[in-house]
């Protein structure tokens, strides 16, 4: 195994918990160092634990710019003139609720957390990364492909890193800086329970019109979110995808990895949008037509 510091450095975001907790100690265990976001300095001391050396955690807000611009700072003056051999864009949350009621404010937030933010912290880290050639890996969802009801926002975010992506990876050829996405499926992370929490929350913020009208919709999630969260694969098959990505000599422009992620891929990509929405309706048991 390479010593650690031989591959270079990393900066992931949103390590606290799930793939990004299990890539940057992947990573590091890889030969990387690794600077491992997280919001609360506590969360990197638990990562560290689990690695000898190679992880330093830093303290990262992504949406707020100071506190990019901090980070930025303090790994630049960490790496020096050996720039950074990667970035991945880890960090994203869920905020579930049906487009007609969702609170502006909450789909601004979805947005802004997992596609604005990766834009404002991947303008701060590309000078780094232009040093030594490294490379960006984005993680987005196999709902940036196939969008559920009731996702709406999170998928918008999710079709717009797949755009993002495109869009780097083209405009950053010209210097041979690679640019992959890895579409996650169902993955063992934190991020189940906070989604019920939220769908448990829409009776309150959806009012009381919005929630009855989708009231059998939202249950009809909520069952589709537990037996999905029974189902998923572990964090370790993404951070396996997010390497691969920073370390093979042919790294792909796309990555599917996870529980389902490939049979997802396929039905969005063959079915026509009348046969596929039938196909999503019937699995997820939404209400037939009125």
């Amino acid at each position: 195994m390479n010593a650690p510091e031989e591959r270079g450095a990393v900066v992931v975001t949103g390590t606290s918990t799930g793939i990004g907790a299990a890539t940057a100690v992947q990573l590091a265990k890889q030969g990387f160092h690794v600077f491992a976001g997280v919001r609360r300095l506590q969360d990197g001391e638990a990562l560290q634990a689990q690695t000898q050396n190679g992880l330093t955690p830093i303290q990262i807000d992504i949406t707020d710019q100071e506190s990019i611009a901090a980070a930025a700072k303090t790994v630049a003056a960490a790496v020096g003139k050996r720039g950074l051999a990667g970035l991945v864009n880890n960090a994203g949350i869920v905020k579930p609720a049906p487009v007609e009621f969702q609170p502006i404010a909450d789909f601004r937030e979805q947005l802004e957390v997992n596609l604005v933010a990766p834009v404002a912290v991947t303008q701060a880290f590309l000078p780094l990364i232009r040093l030594c050639t490294g490379r960006i890996v984005n993680v987005g969802s196999i709902g940036g492909r196939l969008v559920l009801p009731v996702h709406g926002a999170y998928s918008a975010s999710k079709f717009g890193m797949e755009a993002l992506s495109d869009a780097l990876r083209l405009e950053l050829r010209q210097w041979q800086i690679h640019v992959s996405l890895v579409d996650p499926g169902a993955t063992d992370t934190a991020i189940f329970g906070k989604t019920l929490a939220e769908l448990d929350g829409l009776k309150r913020r959806l009012g009381k019109r919005g929630y009855e009208l989708y009231s059998a919709q939202i249950d009809a999630i909520r069952k589709t979110v537990v037996k999905t969260a029974a189902d998923a694969g572990p964090p370790l098959e993404i951070a396996q995808a997010v390497s691969h990505a920073l370390t093979s000599d042919k790294p792909k422009a796309r990555y599917l990895a996870g529980h389902g992620a490939k049979a997802a891929a396929a039905l969005a990509r063959t079915l026509n949008d009348h046969v596929k929405d039938a196909a999503v309706a019937k699995e997820v048991g939404l209400p037939e037509p009125e």
